[in-house]
């Protein structure tokens, strides 16, 4: 038995020394095959992460509002962002609207949180800066729109009247935000529940929630079976995009490691059959000198599963570097290589060659050693 071992491993070395040139065309399909599947199940599976980063830059993607009237209570806001798990939210503000008089006109004005701005609305355009503390009491934003009726400029003062009260504010940007914002001047909660006489009370609050996995849908049932007098829901133009967009990218790398894998198997079986038929002279004096058709189809299956595992770790690796690549082309960010990337390239890589040798190797069972010694 031990002598049989050792003549099957002779003739498999054999046949990968002899027929380098063939079986280096095997192992580069392979590898491709191998790199290919490495890289895009590298990026399917940190997908989700990535694309709920990238999509965040399309705005707040949660909306939490009064049930009944134009306003509600911000503690309300606050209770549930400081019951918020751990890394869900990663941005909120509330938004509270009023008319205010100008030295010149009525405008609208709206009070935010501005430390937590950029992340909700990270679209805009900005001349000038944004403000980056919440209760500065001293500086303001402006629609692009406004600011051309007011005819100001960053630097500028604006001036709110109220009877007897005036307040000036500095414009620090001016925003172009493509929507009603573009008529608003933007000041601090605080600057507008003040001037509004509204104290404790918003519009409503916009969030920034993480969606990788869904969770956006199951955190507003939760919430509005907590909160039933709120309305709470996701901002489906937002939300909706990121499970579609997800689907469609997730579908077209599929669909290319299918196309790639079948080449790939094509390949490796037509060379296997030129590999075959360049030995069949070999196989037959095998046959005649009492080897089984089992020999044969465990010699053919382990150089094919020899070569297939050497292209597995060059397209590991190569995968991995390509998955670098796509990650910080596509995302500005770097891909992480999940552990089960490792075993499904594996498994797919050794089931194609196997299904690329079936023929191959049908083709080396069926030889007959009388027709081929004789030189038929």
């Amino acid at each position: 038995m031990a002598a049989k071992q050792t003549m099957l491993w002779l003739l498999v070395w054999r046949a990968l020394r002899l027929r380098f040139q063939r079986v280096s065309v095997v192992f580069a399909a392979l590898m491709v095959g191998a790199t290919i599947v490495t890289a895009l199940s590298a990026v399917w599976f940190d997908i989700n992460t990535k694309m709920s980063e990238e999509l965040r830059t399309f705005g707040a993607n949660f909306y939490i509002g009064p049930g009944h009237g134009a306003s509600m209570p911000q503690q309300a806001l606050q209770t549930i962002l400081d019951d918020a798990p751990p890394g869900l939210v990663h941005g909120a503000s509330p938004w509270l609207y009023g008319m205010a008089r100008t030295e010149l006109e009525k405008v609208v004005i709206v009070g935010v949180w501005f430390e937590s701005l950029q992340k909700l609305v990270p679209y805009w355009q900005v001349q000038g800066s944004w403000i980056g503390v919440s209760f500065d009491d001293r500086n303001a934003m402006i629609g692009v729109k406004l600011a051309e009726r007011l005819n100001v400029q960053p630097g500028d003062n604006v001036t709110l009247v109220d009877h007897n009260q005036r307040k000036n504010l500095q414009i620090k940007g001016i925003v172009e935000a493509g929507d009603a914002t573009d008529n608003m001047l933007i000041v601090s909660l605080d600057v507008a529940q003040a001037w509004l006489h509204q104290p404790g009370k918003i519009s409503h609050g916009l969030l920034s929630v993480s969606n990788d996995v869904g969770q956006v849908d199951r955190y507003a049932s939760r919430l509005q079976s907590q909160y039933p007098d709120l309305e709470i829901r996701p901002v489906r133009k937002v939300s909706a995009s990121e499970g579609q967009v997800l689907d469609k990218i997730k579908g077209l790398m599929g669909l290319v490691s299918l196309v790639i894998l079948a080449l790939s198997s094509l390949c490796v079986n037509t060379t296997l059959m030129a590999i075959v038929g360049e030995r069949a002279r070999e196989f037959a004096l095998q046959k005649a000198l009492g080897a089984s058709n089992g020999d044969i189809v465990r010699q053919i299956l382990l150089e094919t599963c020899i070569i297939a595992l050497a292209a597995v770790v060059c397209g590991w690796l190569l995968g991995y570097l390509l998955a670098q690549l796509l990650g910080l082309t596509v995302f500005n960010a770097a891909i992480s290589l999940r552990l089960p990337v490792l075993p499904i390239t594996l498994v797919l890589s050794l089931l194609v060659a196997i299904l690329a040798a079936i023929v191959p190797v049908r083709r080396a069972v069926s030889v007959e050693p009388a027709k081929v010694l004789k030189g038929e």
